[in-house]
């Protein structure tokens, strides 16, 4: 009887583990009967160095960072290939396999010779907001990126069957990595505390938005405040909790956890934001859009496009070395193993592609590399245009011949140089002449003679891949590894250097093997990649490499 039972049990449990191997490899299949995941999830979090996916990992529960590198395919060496590593750029290359001298988006605004004025990434006049009494925060649209991403190609593969929505605090993270042809991209607005979007995608949200933003979560985030997962002590990863080189985002009278938000109920709704609340307000209106629109429940694969925006404002203000970045990320890896086994319980395990990967990285904050006796320091654009234009003035005669500094370069006043006939050489040349003796300045050039300019290959082309040129200026200025473009307190990014552009790129689920590959690969690589596993037509502007490792 004993035996019996035992081989009852083996049959059992037979069965079990071979339904559970039935349902990974089960593939969904287009209406043209090509294999493909049910659903795409492209995750961004938003200036995560590659380091971050280990430096907290003897924190880090299994559900989450550590089931990607368990389970799925981490590339180790991968980078941006261009400058400046800024949002806007980041989450076009991801998308669209691009660059800025391809796609069009060289910064998160830039001064555009056409227009003769300074644009944002994704501004477009002829649009009105939806959600909002603001009308400036919803008048966006992807118009400004030149080429189509993943989901437009999706898209047109599909004959537009697929569904495709991207979310995000910002904007720009939400609508370019979306596409031009999207159902629908949703960010939030920071004056209402409500997610809105425009006119390029509906002409009024969808009730279960509008029933979202009638919850008013963020309030239900602020109730408790920010205070540390763990006891604060067990943060040894980080610096003392209070330091002078960090920001008060809170109000000067908050300068370490815990932080009080309760106060913020009702009325301001931008804290959230510096908070990793934002980044869990991020997934709660994620795993919503995938119920209400019944993401990967079609005859075709659908894509969800996630980006997290909290980790780069946290960032900003106290630093990658601060407890409250080590608290977010701690967090971040909690809201991700739920996200995560919510798309188990939803769209069914095996049955969907992750990929993860971040915009840009970050430089460390100034004051805590001085206090740690390594090379650093400060670079400020805004007081540099001052200084450039009174030194022009005072040599040409001519006020306001410099117009920006946008993107770690000088652009001119064209027009007004060509009105009267002045030399642009001789002024480029002083403000280069000015330039060269900055503290912070390791190189600077005329953006024209960039071949010509002794630089190291890499670098160049980072510059290179970067320019495009009715949106870029006239002088090149590249800062000293440690320098950053900013104040006392706080941090940035922008540069070509790995703490810059080094990023996490990893691969996970329906037709991804499980391993690693410590060859450069490039951000530009995830959109070829993800486009050969559907079997779909890269992006229009892709000029990214499969990366065939990564695929059974």
């Amino acid at each position: 009887m004993k035996h019996i039972s035992l081989f009852a049990c083996i049959c059992l449990l037979t069965l079990q583990l071979f339904a559970q191997t039935t349902v990974k490899k089960t593939p969904q299949k287009a209406m043209n009967g090509v294999e493909r995941p049910k659903l795409i999830v492209g995750i961004v979090v938003d200036q995560m160095r590659w380091d971050f996916l280990y430096r907290y990992s003897n924190r880090y529960s299994n559900n989450g960072f550590k089931r990607l590198l368990q389970e799925g395919f981490t590339c180790e060496n991968a980078f941006i290939p261009y400058t400046p590593t800024v949002t806007a750029a980041g989450h076009a290359c991801i998308y669209t396999g691009s660059v800025p001298a391809i796609n069009g988006i060289v910064g998160n605004a830039w001064w555009d010779k056409f227009q003769k004025k300074s644009v944002y990434c994704s501004e477009d006049p002829s649009v009105k907001s939806v959600g909002s009494n603001n009308s400036n925060n919803g008048k966006m649209s992807p118009k400004n990126m030149l080429v189509t991403t993943i989901g437009d190609e999706l898209r047109l593969a599909t004959n537009f069957r697929s569904k495709v929505i991207g979310v995000a605090l910002k904007d720009r993270g939400s609508i370019l990595p979306a596409g031009h042809s999207a159902n629908a991209a949703y960010w939030y607005d920071v004056n209402s505390g409500n997610w809105i979007t425009s006119t390029y995608y509906m002409q009024e949200l969808p009730k279960w938005v509008t029933d979202f933003n009638a919850s008013k979560i963020v309030d239900k985030y602020y109730e408790n405040g920010w205070n540390t997962l763990y006891p604060i002590e067990t943060y040894t990863q980080s610096t003392a909790d209070e330091k002078a080189y960090e920001n008060k985002p809170f109000g000067v009278d908050q300068t370490k956890f815990p932080y009080q938000l309760k106060k913020f109920q009702g009325n301001i709704y931008s804290s959230i934001a510096t908070t990793p609340f934002g980044n869990s307000m991020t997934f709660d209106i994620a795993k919503a859009a995938l119920d209400n629109e019944q993401l990967g429940k079609g005859t075709e694969t659908d894509m969800l496009c996630i980006s997290l925006s909290s980790t780069d404002y946290v960032g900003h203000s106290f630093g990658p070395n601060s407890i409250e970045t080590e608290d977010t990320y701690l967090r971040l890896d909690k809201d991700l193993g739920d996200f995560l086994n919510y798309l188990d319980a939803k769209v069914g395990k095996g049955q969907y592609t992750v990929f993860l990967s971040a915009d840009h990285g970050v430089a460390h904050v100034p004051g805590f590399m001085q206090e740690n006796k390594l090379p650093g320091g400060l670079f400020n654009d805004t007081e540099m245009q001052k200084q450039l234009n009174a030194l022009t003035k005072e040599k040409f005669n001519v006020d306001k011949l410099i117009v920006s500094m946008y993107n770690y370069q000088v652009h001119l006043n064209n027009p007004l140089i060509d009105s009267l006939k002045l030399d642009k050489e001789a002024i480029i040349k002083t403000c280069i002449q000015h330039l060269e003796k900055q503290e912070a300045m390791a190189q600077v050039f005329e953006i024209s003679e960039m071949m010509e300019t002794p630089l190291p290959v890499k670098v160049k082309n980072m510059m290179a891949n970067g320019f495009f040129p009715s949106r870029n200026g006239e002088i090149q200025m590249v800062l000293k590894p440690g320098y950053i473009d900013g104040n006392k307190t706080g941090t940035t990014h922008g540069l070509w250097a790995p703490y810059d552009a080094h990023i996490p790129m990893v691969f996970y689920g329906w037709g991804i093997k499980h391993g690693k590959t410590n060859k450069e690969t490039y951000m530009m690589d995830i959109a070829p990649t993800i486009t050969a596993l559907l079997k779909i037509q890269m992006p229009s502007g892709s000029i990214g490499n499969v990366v065939e490792e990564v695929m059974k």
